[in-house]
Formats: C-alpha cells, sequence, structure tokens
C-alpha cells in the first residue's frame, strides 16, 4: 500500500506541474470528475487507466515509479519563455545547463572546461533559482526536472539550436561506428501521424532511460551523443519542377 500512495501522490504532483484538472483527466478516461476524485481518494486504479493518464502526460508507467520511488518533487516539465532566454543569453549557463541535464558532476565541470570555481558556482545557483536543480552541500548536484522535461516547441532554446548548431551537428557523414544516419520517406493518413509521433516520443524515453541508467558510471567511460528525431510535411525541393499543380506533397 504505501508503494501505491507514492505512486498516486508522484502522479498528483506531475498533474499540478502540468497545470491539469481532474475534469480533463475525467474527459480523457471518459469518466465524471467526481469518479476520477474517488480513484485518487482510494488510490484504486486499474493499470489500464493508470497507463492513459501517463499518456495524457506524455510519460511512462516507469518514468512515474521513479519519481515515486526517489521521493524528489521532479516535477518541472518546462521552462517559462523568459527563462529559456535567460539562459540563451549566456552562454555559459546554456553550456552548464546542458551538461547538468546530461548529469555532469561539479568535478567534471571544473576538469573539463575553464570555468573557476567561483563563477561555476554562481551559474549552478542561477540554475537552482531557475529550479532545474537543487544546489546541495559540498556543491552536488540534485535534478528537479521531469522525466518528461523537454525545451518549449519553437522557444529560445529550441531557435538557438536550429540556428546555431545544425550545420555543424549535420557536418559529418555519419559512417562512424557511433553514428548513424537514418531518412525516410512516404506517404501516411491523418490519422497514422500521431501514432508514428508517439512512437518517436517512445523512443525518445527509452534513451533517456539509458542515459539515467548509465549516469552511474565513471566519467571516462560516457560519451556526450546527440540525437534528432523530427517529421514534418515536406517536398524535395529538387523534384517540384517535375510536380502538377496539384497540392499533394512528394
Amino acid at each position: 500500500m504505501a508503494q501505491s500512495r507514492q505512486l498516486i501522490a508522484a502522479l498528483k504532483r506531475t498533474l499540478k506541474a502540468q497545470g491539469i484538472t481532474y475534469a480533463r483527466v475525467a474527459s480523457h478516461l471518459g469518466l465524471s470528475e467526481a469518479s476520477i476524485k474517488r480513484l485518487f481518494s482510494r488510490g484504486n486504479f486499474t493499470l489500464q487507466r493508470l497507463e492513459a493518464i501517463c499518456q495524457m502526460l506524455d510519460m511512462e508507467i516507469s518514468d512515474l515509479a521513479l519519481l515515486a520511488q526517489e521521493g524528489d518533487p521532479r516535477t518541472l516539465v518546462e521552462l517559462d519563455p523568459e527563462q529559456e532566454q535567460e539562459i540563451v543569453d549566456d552562454l555559459e549557463l546554456l553550456l552548464v545547463t546542458v551538461c547538468v541535464l546530461n548529469r555532469w558532476r561539479f568535478e567534471e565541470l571544473l576538469e573539463y572546461f575553464s570555468f573557476g570555481e567561483h563563477r561555476l558556482i554562481n551559474l549552478l545557483m542561477r540554475l537552482d533559482r531557475l529550479k532545474m536543480i537543487e544546489l546541495l552541500p559540498g556543491n552536488r548536484v540534485r535534478l528537479r526536472v521531469a522525466p518528461n522535461f523537454k525545451w518549449r516547441e519553437n522557444g529560445p532554446i529550441q531557435r538557438f539550436f536550429l540556428s546555431r548548431l545544425q550545420q555543424d551537428f549535420f557536418a559529418s557523414r555519419f559512417d562512424e561506428d557511433h553514428e548513424k544516419l537514418l531518412v525516410v520517406n512516404g506517404m501516411l493518413a491523418e490519422n497514422s501521424l500521431p501514432v508514428f509521433q508517439r512512437k518517436l516520443e517512445q523512443l525518445a524515453r527509452e534513451f533517456d532511460a539509458l542515459c539515467e541508467n548509465d549516469a552511474g558510471l565513471p566519467f571516462a567511460e560516457r560519451n556526450g551523443m546527440t540525437v534528432v528525431l523530427a517529421m514534418r510535411r515536406w517536398r524535395y525541393g529538387i523534384f517540384q519542377q517535375y510536380q502538377r499543380d496539384t497540392g499533394k506533397p512528394c
């Protein structure tokens, strides 16, 4: 029972952090709001309903279990635009933010980069004020972001990476052992698009889970990796001259 209470408590925290009401959960599950309140009060969710709520939160049950097990209110799923802009405006802060999200320790940051200790502490304190981390005694860092934390769509940080780093990222033949590039093209029906989008999101969660598992390994055994997953309606410009004006993309 203690474990189930922790799971429900973690679920409540995550719903509150994302601004999702019981009424919205009820609509998603096809139940009344009163029924949802009783489910949360008694804690007697079926696995199917728990999975449905987690899907609504863009989470897996394993993500929720991790929050419950740690007992850590890591429910920050997204920053405000102003907060993201603050990070983008200071490249050192952006660098430390990315590293901390990849579970770099204080000593590793000092060893690998040219920050002075005082400057690095100040940067970490700013992340603490943004509630992305908790800066603990001994300069230890505890993440406070949820497993499904993400940068805002078309927000300051996403725009920064698109404008400044995409050319550098793709300046590779992707033929090394640690590299992989897949380009697929096809025709999908409208109702297939959200299905494939969910699969992309699931793959991203699996990547995060592997990062979480490997976080305990020695620093020298881990390598920084970047994965880009994207899909969009798009026609190949080189073929456009051959296309009749039907409005249908190649």
